[in-house]
């Protein structure tokens, strides 16, 4: 889709249009639609409902939720490093699961993994259209995927569940990056491992660059003004080590403890005006509400799968387990004199800001974008449903379509290129029901609606990962442009690892 430059005048008079109800995103109150629809299904209680009521003991509910401790700015945050070419090799990358430690507490080696390193991993950067041979080996003590979560690529070269590698063992995979511009990642997928690789430490940045970001005149000085952000929290056994045997919680793992980018307690010296920040949310289970800590605006410019229609105006951001967004602020209009921060929606910082520059914005804060064609068409929006998905329970009683994963079983197919609505129904429970934040492999599709209304607009724009509320039906416009078999599943990790997954074959 083109997008058509704006500046000055003609970008005042969109942000001028825009209103709250582009910020109201999941602000977690269920609408009174959503209560009635969940009063009914609680009325017409199956035996499901009733199965193991012991159950509700360890379920983890919305209540419950620890609050985040908040950062106290003494650590300069880390930034993942570029992962370098090989040279003189067969292939172009290398990328290695590892063990390793590192310090979060002083005194104290916490066991993690770590991709090329101790802790997470190194920012992998694609040209769009680039085809680059990765190496992946794994140095772990148990078997591992490596899943290159949004890339469009064959499902053979995903890494899904049913590409293990072996301790010891490697491969070469081949990356296409055959798509628009977006911040993608990559991580472990192993079924029944993926919630703990990741949570000990398994993850990394994927990026996809091509003409239809840099014709924006976006910020694109990596580690300067163009920063990835990898927010997760983690919880810590009385000897500071990941645990997670102990800690784990069926219905996701939740933690106390903040980490951005690795870094506990972390700082951003900001020395530019205009930033840009590619936010990745990590963590397991947890789902994040961002917003600046004086209660500014912000410009959402992308989603999963690249860029919006348009640029947003935003006074908070949304995401649940593995989506990402990026966002720009424009620091010279802040008052320097008041501390400003990223926070959670209780108020508690993630992530305080040094303000260090000296100039004004230049046109980077002035330059925008619209489509020259609909988000949806008509065509595309009056297309029947062709694949229904129900997503159900909790803990270990999670399932789709009733059904646990199977890795010998297909449960839908679809033709290579063409689109199908899928329509992905959360069912409540008797407990109320969770929020599941719902992923298929090997696509980048768009939301037709939420429960019969059209998509806000920060959600008009690729996607590989969408919230879905207890009791929502969503509308997917879904299309593979490779074939092979991939993976659909809600992405609390715990629920995934529990098989609340299925497989699509596209042919």
């Amino acid at each position: 889709m083109k997008r058509i430059l704006l500046t000055g005048a003609s970008l005042l008079l969109i942000l001028a249009g825009c209103t709250n109800a582009a910020t109201d995103k999941h602000s977690g109150e269920q609408s009174k639609e959503h209560m009635q629809m969940q009063h009914d299904e609680n009325m017409d209680m199956d035996h499901e409902n009733m199965e193991d009521m012991e159950d509700m003991e360890g379920h983890m509910d919305h209540d419950d939720i620890p609050s985040l401790k908040a950062s106290k700015g003494t650590q300069e945050l880390s930034l993942p490093p570029l992962l370098k070419k090989q040279q003189g090799s067969d292939f172009d990358y290398e990328v290695v699961a590892q063990e390793g430690t590192t310090q979060f507490f002083d005194g104290t080696q916490t066991k993690t993994y770590g991709y090329n390193g101790n802790l997470l991993g190194p920012t992998v950067r694609l040209k769009k259209g680039e085809t680059v041979k990765v190496k992946v080996r794994n140095e772990l003590n148990e078997p591992t995927t490596f899943h290159w979560h949004g890339l469009e690529i064959p499902g053979s070269e995903d890494g899904g569940p049913q590409d293990e590698i072996q301790p010891g063992k490697s491969k070469i995979v081949t990356l296409k990056a055959d798509q628009p511009a977006a911040t993608l990642w990559y991580h472990p997928h192993p079924h029944e491992l993926t919630s703990e690789q990741v949570f000990k430490g398994l993850g990394g940045m994927l990026y996809v660059e091509g003409t239809d970001q840099d014709s924006a005149d976006l910020p694109k000085n990596y580690g300067v003004d163009d920063i990835p952000l990898i927010f997760q929290d983690r919880i810590f056994d009385e000897d500071h080590q990941l645990n997670y045997d102990e800690l784990m919680n069926s219905d996701g793992t939740i933690g106390d403890v903040s980490l951005v980018n690795g870094t506990l307690h972390p700082k951003l010296t900001v020395t530019q005006p205009v930033m840009r920040f590619r936010i990745l949310n990590g963590s397991n289970a947890r789902n994040y509400t961002f917003r600046l800590s004086n209660g500014a605006s912000f410009t959402q410019i992308a989603s999963d799968g690249g860029l919006l229609d348009e640029p947003v105006e935003m006074n908070e951001l949304t995401l649940s387990a593995s989506e990402r967004s990026e966002i720009l602020i424009d620091f010279s209009k802040l008052d320097s004199d008041e501390p400003v921060a990223i926070t959670d929606e209780k108020g508690n910082v993630l992530l305080p800001f040094d303000l260090d520059f000296e100039s004004k914005a230049t046109k980077n804060s002035t330059v925008s974008w619209i489509a020259d064609e609909p988000f949806l068409t008509k065509e595309e929006k009056d297309l029947p449903v062709s694949k229904e998905i129900e997503l159900f329970g909790m803990m270990d009683k999670v399932t789709i379509n009733g059904q646990k994963f199977d890795p010998n079983r297909i449960d839908f197919k679809q033709e290579k290129g063409v689109s199908e609505v899928w329509e992905i129904y959360n069912k409540p429970d008797h407990m109320g029901g969770m929020i599941h934040p719902f992923h298929i492999h090997g696509t980048q599709f768009k939301i037709i609606s939420r429960d019969g209304k059209g998509p806000a607009p920060n959600e008009q724009g690729l996607k590989d990962s969408v919230l879905i509320e207890p009791g929502e039906r969503v509308k997917l416009l879904v299309t593979f442009p490779e074939k092979g078999i991939y993976m659909y599943h809600c992405h609390i990790l715990e629920h995934e690892d529990n098989g609340m997954m299925g497989q699509v074959e596209v042919y």
